[in-house]
């Protein structure tokens, strides 16, 4: 009797090992999630969260439903020559003034994009130039894309917001180009470096409109590998193909920009 009461006072004494393995079990699995959640992908996760406040605020972001043509339809109170966007080619040629004007907002667009990202253009990352037409901002992809990868980096998104800034108060039409360097890519989801450097510029023009940017006047392009810049014989060369560039047309129109 006595050994029997021995026994079960042994037994008992190790019950405190089933809360303990209970608890360092508990333990391990919260830091495995606190693990997961650290890993998560910024830059996807950013573009994730903008989506979605897009899709549940779409009223109070704005009231003026996304355009499909040319032109907006115009109220009986309207006046149609004054509401109609004409492109530059169209505008009568008194309005030299006009004319002027725009090319003088090219120039002073292009001060705006050097003197913003003066730092980005000293570590030729960035590049601006300008004619009476256009004005092109070169992005590398060091500061837009991984290697491989369709969803802009997290180091992306403050620099897309500086772009978006300055144009909002614009009227100018964008073309937004995506260019590769000659290695294949050939995964599933991009079978060549069309798909990428199409993907990638797509990218940008949604990151864009979702920063106000109006979307009936941008358009993506991809040119994959096959307008470089440089040679593809070296890793710098390459690395300067590998590029997203932002042509700002003076034409508001966008359609007509393609075709100039």
């Amino acid at each position: 009797m006595r050994r029997h009461k021995e026994e079960e006072e042994s037994h008992n004494k190790e019950r405190w090992l089933v809360s303990y393995a209970d608890f360092i079990t508990l333990l391990f699995a919260f830091f495995v999630v606190m693990y997961s959640v650290s890993s998560v992908n910024e830059g996807k996760y950013k573009v994730l969260s903008k989506t979605l406040e897009g899709a549940f605020n779409t009223v109070q972001r704005t009231t003026k439903p996304i355009q499909v043509g040319e032109f907006s339809p115009l109220s009986e109170d309207d006046n149609a020559s004054d509401q109609q966007i004409q492109p530059i080619d169209t505008i009568p040629r008194g309005s030299d003034g006009q004319i002027n004007d725009r090319t003088k907002g090219m120039r002073a667009l292009a001060d705006k994009f050097s003197a913003e990202f003066s730092g980005l253009i000293t570590d030729g990352l960035v590049s601006v130039n300008e004619n009476k037409d256009w004005v092109e901002v070169s992005l590398s992809n060091k500061i837009l894309f991984k290697s491989g990868d369709i969803e802009p980096d997290a180091g992306a998104f403050p620099i897309l917001e500086q772009i978006a800034a300055i144009l909002k108060p614009q009227d100018n039409a964008l073309l937004i180009e995506g260019f590769t360097d000659n290695i294949p890519i050939r995964t599933r989801a991009h079978p060549s470096n069309w798909e990428l450097s199409s993907a990638r510029s797509a990218a940008v023009v949604r990151l864009l409109a979702e920063e106000g940017l109006d979307p009936s006047k941008m358009a993506a392009i991809g040119y994959g590998q096959f307008q470089p810049v440089a040679r593809n014989d070296t890793p710098e060369g390459r690395s300067r193909n590998r590029r997203i560039v932002l042509v700002i047309s003076k034409d508001p129109n966008v359609r007509a920009t393609l075709r100039n």
